[in-house]
């Protein structure tokens, strides 16, 4: 099959690579028709590439058609149209009962001291090939993929994978009540449906801020008011918006790769260029995270509010304004998505014709899975008004 895979720092190629097949009797091979680039590949693109092999195939946000289920799996067929969640959950551990599927203690990567293992991502995390493919082997495929109806285009449901079930955690990870006033960071796609989710919750207003005009506009058209942060000094303009409180909750949607921050920009290229072993080292025990989005997160917030943190951080001695957040009193939420948990919530609006979450206007490429490395770079340097870039395998 035809695979993208990692080869080096900023660089990826499609290579021919051999065919998944079944290995566990809870495995399920899929045969993938649609997978989307994330902003979290665009972590092992440039900075983590310490924590990955040459040839990795990446990718965690896949859907397809089922082609084959090992003994075990019993709740999908050959023939079902499935999109497969980013995270591997087993769903019967003491974490997935309770609804942690990010932390299943089936697939958790303890000799890293590290959650449930993920499609298309490091060594810390399982280093499971990803969907960035043409076939996906799934494993506990007898709880993790989802079946999905026919009657709309696979972008009507991929994002259950990861950007709407990201987005929704994290909206409701924001104590929004109604009628209250959201801030979110960033107007990447997660930031976009974070945003979009936050008035579906029943916010009053939701402000978000970025630079990149295509971004500003995408959110202005979903009926989000936005404000460009290379114009202006964005916590003091919400606080303008709120009377000087600041906003009720705050969505910190961006995470490491966060500009604005030079200093931490040099050093997590710096670590990049080290041999593994050192840039491993650098990464683990460093403060390296771009901080910018954080840290207006931090300003944005009112006093007794509550910052949802659903950007990626990578850094393990990240310094924040700890006195700051205590005097404040603010809650702090965060971690990766637990996707199941939040699906039943989300499918209604999905299979109807109408559309409350904005899903069809979210993907601004569609490229064939050959034109991938391209695709890495216009979605990296956000050229071309990329936004959200979908692969067809």
């Amino acid at each position: 099959m035809r695979a993208l895979t990692w080869q080096g720092t900023a660089k990826v190629s499609v290579e021919t690579v051999p065919d998944p097949r079944i290995q566990e009797p809870t495995d399920a091979i899929v045969r993938i028709t649609s997978t989307a680039i994330c902003g979290s590949d665009l972590h092992l693109y440039d900075v983590l590439g310490m924590y990955i092999d040459q040839g990795d195939i990446l990718g965690h946000e896949p859907m397809g058609i089922v082609e084959e289920v090992g003994a075990e799996v019993t709740h999908i067929k050959p023939g079902d149209r499935v999109v497969i969640p980013f995270n591997i959950s087993c769903g019967h551990c003491w974490m997935c009962t309770r609804g942690y599927f990010a932390q299943c203690e089936t697939t958790q990567n303890v000799d890293q001291g590290k959650g449930a293992s993920l499609f298309g991502y490091t060594k810390l995390y399982g280093q499971v090939p990803g969907g960035q493919a043409q076939y996906l082997r799934v494993p506990q495929a007898q709880f993790g993929p989802i079946k999905v109806p026919d009657h709309h285009p696979d972008e009507r449901f991929l994002f259950l994978s990861d950007v709407l079930t990201t987005s929704w955690q994290a909206a409701k990870w924001a104590d929004i009540e109604p009628g209250s006033t959201v801030f979110v960071t960033g107007l990447g796609p997660i930031g976009q449906m974070s945003a979009r989710i936050a008035r579906h919750l029943g916010a009053g207003r939701v402000i978000a801020s970025d630079s990149v005009p295509e971004r500003l506009e995408m959110a202005r058209r979903n009926g989000i008011e936005v404000l460009n942060d290379s114009e202006v000094d964005v916590p003091a303009a919400v606080l303008d918006l709120t009377s000087g409180r600041g906003a009720d909750s705050v969505i910190e949607s961006v995470g490491m790769e966060a500009h604005g921050s030079p200093i931490q920009a040099a050093a997590v290229k710096a670590a990049g260029m080290l041999p593994d072993k050192l840039a491993r080292k650098a990464v683990e025990t460093a403060g390296i995270d771009r901080l910018a989005a954080l840290n207006t997160a931090f300003a944005a917030v009112r006093r007794a509010g509550t910052v949802s943190i659903i950007g990626v951080y990578g850094g393990n001695a990240d310094p924040i304004p700890m006195m700051d957040l205590f005097d404040k009193g603010v809650t702090l939420r965060m971690g990766q998505a637990h996707v199941k948990r939040w699906v039943d919530d989300i499918m209604p609006l999905l299979t109807g014709d109408d559309d409350p979450l904005g899903v069809d206007d979210l993907v601004t490429h569609q490229l064939p899975l050959e034109e991938a490395p391209h695709a890495y770079e216009i979605f990296k340097h956000k050229e071309d008004g990329c936004i959200k870039v979908v692969l067809k395998p």
